[in-house]
């Protein structure tokens, strides 16, 4: 093959050796005659798929960033050991997108020189590795974490519009690449073919905006109101979760309801923690190493109060905003202690914010006790019962009966027929649409989605008209002035006609200057 004339011949050289990892300059290339073989087209279109395969990976990697805390305390759970495993998620998939993509480049430019695409071995092998790795990391996601796959749902009608355009511009920049193998093929079926799905794909592409919906293109005076905040267990990204110290952090960042989770101690005290077991938030492991492994309901009061629960925050940097914290911050998380229901309501009702809990475990043996003890609490704190909020199932209707005042939040979906209407639910955000959002709103029903700790999430379900959103992320969704996503009929039109008339005159210029 001849040297394409803007390729000078050393560049051509360093992209032999680099995708065929031998040192073929590109006169003896052309001495020896090689050209690129059925065999070798077959391997970049592979190279084409693998690097395809691994972009969408990444868009799910950072798509599922928002929920990855729970992986950590679910492998924490598990196996005793704390790691941030978003960052082996994002480094291996920063390596496997990173890989792929030199190498396509590599064989587009050795294809825009004129040069044969002869992949080594080792590229080979790694590239069938990288696919192996990532249809696994697919797998392990539908089987384990099968609700991701509605975030991503979630995630395109933000990111749809974006997409596009980045999609286009692609595709676009395929054409220089496109254009030379079909000047210089000589098998006119293959170059109809190519020519053929190339254009069905860009007119696809031009006209998919008819198709894509998003509840983020609207007028700006359309958009609702911006969905209040709760404090998921306080604020954990800046103070040990579920203390008084992580509840002042959750005043400070504008919250208007403490979500937390109570626990009745063995004599009868309710006090705040999530997990069934101590070890992950406190040192019961030093302190009572031969009980460490009992539940939380099996500890006394009087054990419970000798617990630290803060220095394990310093210590496993359970979110990267823990580096950030001040000398004044650390000092004191150092000093926090297991709080107990009655200290959270005196600091709700100081502070004018609400409380809403979940009564754990509930398949205790004494749960109805458990209820009891809490709502006495309750009556006796002097909050007022319309600052609390309830999300227990058990026993609900002792509940209503017994404290009248305090509001009662459902974590399901209303029913067709429903005796009583609700006014409050509280869900994972996945399980609702915009649209049921929406007839919610209309309804008069307040909706709190769980856990939203990205903008991007939280910008959509913004859109959509959500009442409020459960986070861990408060100090960031606070500084939000407007969703990141919005934008009017009309300037996404604009955008439409824009990108699609600019690609449309640059493969056409790609295709008239490299005839």
């Amino acid at each position: 093959m001849a040297d394409h004339p803007g390729c000078c011949r050393p560049c051509a050289t360093c992209l032999l050796c680099l995708y065929s990892c031998q040192w073929i300059t590109a006169k003896k290339e052309k001495k020896k005659g090689l050209r690129t073989t059925k065999c070798d087209c077959s391997w970049f279109l592979f190279l084409f798929c693998v690097f395809l395969f691994t972009l969408v990976w990444l868009y799910f990697a950072i798509i599922i960033l928002n929920d990855f805390h729970n992986f950590n305390e679910f492998i924490f759970k598990q196996r005793k050991l704390w790691l941030d495993w978003s960052l082996v998620l994002l480094i291996a998939t920063a390596m496997l997108i990173t890989y792929s993509a030199v190498l396509l480049v590599l064989a587009l430019c050795l294809q825009l020189c004129g040069q044969p695409l002869k992949l080594h071995w080792l590229h080979k092998t790694l590239l069938i590795l990288t696919a192996l790795v990532v249809a696994a990391a697919f797998t392990g996601l539908g089987i384990k974490w099968a609700e991701e796959w509605r975030s991503a749902r979630i995630s395109l009608q933000a990111t749809g519009p974006f997409l596009h355009i980045g999609i286009v511009g692609g595709m676009t920049l395929l054409a220089w690449p496109l254009a030379s193998f079909i000047y210089r093929t000589h098998n006119t079926g293959l170059k109809v073919f190519l020519l053929l799905v190339y254009c069905a794909v860009m007119i696809a592409l031009y006209l998919a905006p008819m198709g894509i919906t998003s509840p983020c293109i609207m007028e700006e005076n359309q958009l609702p109101p911006k969905p209040a905040l709760v404090g998921h267990r306080g604020a954990p990204m800046l103070a040990p979760e579920n203390t008084l110290m992580s509840l002042q952090k959750a005043v400070d960042c504008d919250v208007q309801v403490f979500e937390t989770d109570v626990m009745v101690s063995a004599d009868g005290v309710p006090f705040l923690m999530h997990d069934e077991e101590l070890t992950r938030t406190t040192n019961v492991q030093a302190v009572f190493p031969e009980r460490a492994a009992l539940n939380s309901t099996a500890f006394n009061w009087t054990d419970l109060q000798q617990l630290d629960a803060g220095s394990w925050f310093l210590e496993r940097r359970p979110f990267p905003t823990v580096q950030r914290l001040s000398s004044g911050d650390r000092d004191k998380a150092t000093k926090q202690r297991i709080p107990s229901l009655k200290q959270a309501l005196d600091a709700a009702k100081q502070n004018n914010i609400s409380i809403m809990f979940d009564l754990r475990p509930e398949n205790h043996s004494n749960y109805q006790s458990f209820v009891n003890t809490t709502l006495e609490v309750i009556l006796q704190s002097g909050i007022p019962l319309q600052q609390v909020l309830w999300l227990p199932d058990g026993f609900r209707e002792q509940v209503k009966e017994q404290a009248p005042g305090v509001q009662q939040v459902y974590g399901r979906k209303r029913l067709q027929n429903e005796k009583e209407p609700l006014l409050r639910v509280n869900l994972p955000y996945q399980d609702m649409s915009t649209e049921e959002i929406r007839q919610y709103r209309q309804d008069n029903i307040s909706v709190n989605l769980y856990v939203v700790n990205q903008p991007w999430l939280f910008s959509v379900l913004w859109c959509s008209g959500v009442s409020s959103v459960t986070t861990n992320a408060c100090q960031v969704l606070k500084e939000m002035k407007r969703p990141i996503w919005l934008l009017s009929s009309s300037t996404y039109l604009m955008i439409w006609i824009v990108v699609d008339c600019a690609s449309f005159l640059a493969i056409l210029w790609a295709f008239l200057l490299l005839k």
